[in-house]
């Protein structure tokens, strides 16, 4: 299954739901325009393009209701403030909330491998058992990266090929 499938699995069954029912409402809403205007520029309008207004407008709110619903399970599942998250994507305009959700957001949270507790990565060790969770400097104790030469807060070589975590 591909990455993309899998993450609009995150979105809520009622973000779901809501979104079929604002793609439905706004679709009937533009119908009703187009079939009971009396306008005359839009009398004239191909049959085409009189389906791309009732059509189109739900898509677009359908999808920014899709778009939501997944800032708030993603941050939820990363261990932010979801609500907050989920407040800014709605209420600051031209969909800059959304976008700063996905400038700013937080890697996803990993299992300890000793304790099977959920944590927010970038610890080294995890705070319930004391399992290692990264390499660590021999000398100072601070976290590595894997294929690093030297600890970058003490200076340390590092022997060899980085240490694994335990």
């Amino acid at each position: 299954m591909s990455r993309f499938r899998e993450e609009l699995k995150v979105i809520p069954r009622t973000a779901r739901s809501i979104a079929a029912l604002a793609y439905v409402a706004v679709g009937a809403m533009f119908s009703l325009f187009v079939m009971f205007s009396h306008d005359k520029d839009l009398s004239r309008t191909p049959e085409l393009g009189k389906i791309f207004i009732m059509v189109f407008p739900g898509l677009i709110v359908a999808v920014y209701v899709l778009i939501v619903g997944y800032v708030y399970a993603d941050a939820k599942r990363r261990g932010m403030r979801y609500g907050m998250w989920t407040l800014l994507a709605i209420f600051i305009p031209y969909s800059i909330g959304i976008m700063l959700y996905f400038v700013l957001r937080e890697p996803l949270m990993k299992a300890c491998p000793g304790c099977a507790q959920v944590l927010k990565s970038g610890y080294t060790f995890c705070p319930h058992c004391g399992a290692s969770l990264q390499p660590t400097c021999p000398s100072c104790g601070r976290g590595l990266e894997l294929g690093w030469a030297n600890c970058p807060q003490c200076g340390t070589k590092l022997p060899g090929p980085t240490p694994r975590a335990v």
